[in-house]
């Protein structure tokens, strides 16, 4: 049975006015993941726990929900009392056996817009007679504890009733993810969420990303609800079609679909192979208050003449030698394949004499160990050949293992690099610069050479690099014979910030002092610190939770028997100058447990002397948050306790009584990322 409407408390206040209602005609969908909670396939009278409950060992949900806490789970017909409160629809419901003790929550990739009404929907019940319990709905930001807005409400017993939560975003909120939330009481039972939000164009034909196989196409989509008519934009430069600047605007039209790159349309003479356009569509209606509503940028490339996607990837590293097979995805209209391979990049790149291939795979036959191999495939379309890119790869023995990864982007301004030598490598030479081309080509008497290095010294400071920069580095291995190989141009490209510790770097090799907690300083023989770093045996770091990268750093506390604090804490050989490149706060992430006692979290940093400044959480539960979440602290703040932040000696995480009164406790909490970002539009939390 359901209930169009069911008992609520309402709510209202001077930023929003909360009510029971249906979505409006002129909203649409926004995709929940799961909203059914069917995505999960159980068989009847089978169930799975969500989150970090007592009996969550026991789950094996790997859907978008997540718990705070509590015996939160998804049910097939488990309860008895189901035969008076079946699913509403498909076979599964989300049930509070005890209670769902905080939340179980979704963050969207949707964000939020300015003065535009979102409506969250959920049908709510109790299949258990005899209970009386409450519910609660809410919508979030980007951190599922900040409540924007919240509704809640009692029964109905042994059947279905719809709850509602309107609320328009503030300036406050644009930007921010969309979150919701709900919590009940015992035996509460939630099925079918459904969230909408602004009427925006949907269902993008090409969808967003594809790669199209013509040089035309006929852009398709679903109007906006209320639209009488489309704005469209296109354009090869995201920001032009998203700002609506430079020739992007193509005409207002009523129908929904536009047709470029034939003659008469946009792009007469045919889209560019290779190139990647952008558009965008508004709806428009001069009578409707929500006229216009900018549509999401959307994109497609049009399919390259030159070969693409090789396998090994651009790059590879540990190549099998003894059976290697490559292959590629043809170029437009390729009719023959030209297969270039070599060890030297001048050879492979300048070649005009390949092996002719009829199908997008090659086998070389066995390949040497300790190598670095490059290849090229020209495509003949049956008018013209079209020469393509140098890929490299390596085979084992190689010089390999750079760090930054190659291509990895957002890496901090302090960064260190580093590789593993070859195996015959005697010494190395290491090449440097801005320019790929100039760096691959550069010799000894070239600026971008850095210099000769010892087998063992197998690192490189560059100084403090520039901001959003791509630098391409290479090292050219030395024999004990004095015979060079030289290396792939590795590649890497820098974001805003300072790194502080990302924790990839440490080992289990406690021999060579790698070990996290060889860094890391926690309790171990201190009686009033209660703080273990890491695991007590290999693997020493977490490699499981981490919010970057392959690891992160546990920090168990324990403040109990007398011990009222946990702190781990390090000493700082770089960064030490927390004003460089204009650097004005400092992040971190991390992420707590429902178990956890609520015990406070803070940070601390010192110079060599006097006495430290310390931050604490505003959030007295944080170290209950079972997600991660991004921690940002002005580095003022510390300035502002007399921290000289030109030379920060010491900086320590820890929980309990240095940042506040804590009610004493265990758990473990996750520390990822720590950095000195130049700014940040998130306020500390």
């Amino acid at each position: 049975m359901k209930k169009s409407l069911i008992y609520i408390t309402a709510v209202c206040a001077a930023a929003m006015c909360l009510m029971v209602s249906r979505a409006k005609a002129d909203q649409q969908a926004i995709t929940v993941p799961d909203a059914g909670f069917d995505d999960h396939v159980l068989a009847a009278g089978d169930w799975v726990y969500i989150g970090e409950g007592p009996y969550a060992e026991t789950s094996d949900y790997t859907g978008p929900w997540q718990s705070a806490g509590g015996d939160a789970y998804i049910d097939n017909g488990y309860w008895a009392a189901d035969v008076d409160l079946p699913a509403l629809s498909g076979n599964n419901k989300l049930y509070g056996y005890e209670e769902i003790e905080d939340y179980v929550y979704q963050i969207l990739d949707e964000t939020f817009i300015e003065g535009v009404t979102y409506t969250f929907s959920v049908w709510v019940g109790e299949a258990w007679e005899g209970y009386d319990d409450s519910w609660s709905l809410y919508f979030t930001g980007d951190d599922y504890t900040d409540e924007l807005a919240s509704i809640s409400g009692n029964g109905p017993i042994g059947e279905w009733g719809q709850a509602t939560l309107v609320y328009t975003a503030t300036a406050a909120d644009a930007g921010k993810k969309i979150g919701i939330k709900m919590r009940g009481d015992p035996f509460v039972t939630f099925e079918d969420v459904t969230l909408y939000g602004p009427p925006k164009t949907r269902d993008p034909v090409p969808t967003n990303g594809a790669m199209i196989t013509d040089t035309w196409v006929t852009l398709s989509w679903t109007p906006a609800n209320f639209a009488v008519m489309n704005d469209v934009y296109l354009g090869d430069n995201f920001d032009d079609v998203n700002n609506g600047t430079g020739d992007t605007f193509r005409g207002s039209q009523a129908a929904s679909l536009y047709v470029a790159g034939f003659p008469g349309f946009a792009y007469p003479d045919g889209l560019v192979n290779g190139m990647t356009y952008y558009w965008r569509i508004d709806g428009v209606n001069d009578a409707h208050p929500d006229s216009p509503s900018k549509g999401d940028v959307w994109s497609f490339t049009v399919q390259p003449k030159t070969a693409y996607n090789p396998n090994p990837a651009d790059g590879a590293e540990f190549v099998d030698p003894n059976a290697p097979t490559l292959s590629w995805t043809p170029g437009y209209g390729a009719k023959l394949h030209t297969v270039y391979l070599g060890d030297e990049y001048d050879e492979v790149s300048n070649a005009t004499e390949g092996i002719v291939w009829g199908t997008a795979t090659y086998s070389p036959g066995p390949l040497e160990l300790e190598k670095v191999y490059y290849w090229r495939v020209d495509e003949f379309d049956a008018v013209e050949t079209h020469k393509g890119d140098v890929w490299t790869f390596t085979t084992p023995g190689a010089v390999s293992n750079p760090q930054p990864a190659n291509g990895t982007e957002d890496v901090g301004m302090n960064a260190i690099l580093s590789w593993t030598p070859a195996d015959s490598a005697a010494s190395h030479q290491l090449y440097f610069g801005t320019d790929k081309a100039t760096v691959r080509n550069a010799d000894t008497a070239a600026p971008e050479y850095k210099g000769s290095r010892a087998l063992g010294s197998e690192s490189y400071d560059p100084g403090l690099l520039e901001a959003e920069t791509t630098y391409y580095w290479r090292v050219d291995e030395v024999d004990a014979q004095g015979n060079t190989v030289k290396g792939p141009v590795w590649i890497f490209t820098t974001g805003t910030f300072l790194l502080v510790d990302d924790f990839e770097g440490y080992t289990d090799d406690d021999a060579a002092g790698e070990a996290i907690w060889q860094t890391w300083i926690d309790g171990f023989g201190v009686a009033d610190n209660g703080a273990q770093v890491g695991n007590l045996m290999p693997p020493y770091c977490e490699q499981t939770i981490v919010h970057g990268g392959g690891q992160s750093m546990s920090l168990k506390y324990t403040n109990e028997g007398g011990v009222t604090n946990s702190e781990a804490s390090t000493t700082l050989t770089a960064p030490r100058d927390w004003t460089q490149v204009s650097v004005a706060e400092l992040s971190l992430w991390f992420r707590g447990a429902s178990a956890n006692a609520a015990e406070p979290m803070y940070i601390s940093a010192s110079n060599a002397d006097g006495v430290p400044a310390v931050v604490a959480h505003n959030d007295l539960n944080a170290a209950q948050i079972s997600r991660w979440i991004q921690w940002i602290i002005p580095l003022q703040a510390l300035a502002d306790q007399g921290i000289t932040l030109t030379n920060v000696d010491r900086f320590a995480i820890g929980l309990g009584s240095k940042g506040g009164a804590g009610a004493g406790g265990t758990g473990t909490v996750y520390i990822d990322d720590i950095r000195l970002n130049q700014s940040s539009d998130t306020a500390a939390k």
